[in-house]
């Protein structure tokens, strides 16, 4: 199990943070999510979490993955 670091842009609050956090959350074999809007960064800890599904779980949120 691993954690990865993902720079996600439009974050502006804790009600952003909580919208990708519940998004990601929901992916299967993701284990844990934090995200800061300060930072503009998404951590996922899980085991073989894809980045192109990570990066759709953070649009449905209405954000986006860069980098």
């Amino acid at each position: 199990m691993g954690a990865t670091t993902y720079r996600v842009e439009g974050m502006s609050c804790g009600h952003c943070e909580a919208a990708v956090r519940n998004e990601v959350a929901a992916l299967p074999g993701v284990t844990e999510v934090t995200a800061d809007a300060t930072a503009g960064t998404v951590v996922v800890t899980g085991d073989d979490v894809p980045r192109e599904a990570v990066a759709a779980a953070v649009a449905e949120a209405g954000y986006e993955v860069v980098g």
